[in-house]
């Protein structure tokens, strides 16, 4: 996943090791700097390539995802181009990660590509560093999306795989005609 030059800081091992140690269907990340959301990959296919789209073949699902945060969001929401992270509204508030600007080693491909989380990415704000007294507001702004997105996660299939007596099979393979993305079971 990362070039061979690339050193793995520890606390990047543990955060590794932790995603795949629980089985997380549903995260986000949050940062600073713009205000849109963005989903995977964030990687271009091609490494030369700054803002080419790349999606993953579950796409629908992420842009759906996305929406769902963005669709919620009082700001993103707002069509007003004259506003902060106005160049996002003819997009609906949402762009895939590459198409915006390519980067190596994101926590949403690697969620994507290495366990069953699906991970979007939240830029709760065009300032990288808000003063404290704005955190108040950005907390606000961004609670109801928050909450509406975790509420994705009752959406599509969930069940139990088990034997023929009943038993839960670990780490069963599930396939969905059309999508080249597996998940497993968890334990």
């Amino acid at each position: 996943f990362f070039p061979p030059e690339f050193q793995v800081a520890p606390e990047t091992k543990a955060v590794m090791k932790w995603l795949r140690s629980i089985p997380f269907v549903l995260s986000a990340s949050l940062h600073g700097g713009e205000l849109v959301v963005t989903y995977p990959y964030d990687y271009s296919r091609h490494p030369m390539e700054e803002k080419m789209f790349s999606p993953t073949p579950d796409e629908k699902v992420f842009k759906m995802l996305a929406k769902a945060y963005a669709d919620a969001h009082p700001v993103i929401s707002d069509r007003s181009e004259l506003r902060c992270g106005g160049n996002f509204v003819k997009r609906g508030g949402i762009i895939n990660g590459a198409e915006w600007y390519s980067f190596t080693g994101g926590m949403a491909d690697f969620n994507y590509l290495h366990t069953n989380c699906f991970e979007i990415t939240v830029e709760v704000g065009c300032e990288k560093f808000p003063l404290e007294e704005e955190l108040f507001t950005i907390w606000h702004e961004n609670k109801g999306a928050l909450l509406n997105y975790m509420e994705m996660v009752h959406r599509g299939i969930k069940g139990i795989v088990s034997d023929k007596f009943g038993n839960p099979i670990k780490n069963a393979r599930i396939s969905v005609r059309g999508i080249q993305h597996d998940v497993t079971t968890g334990n």
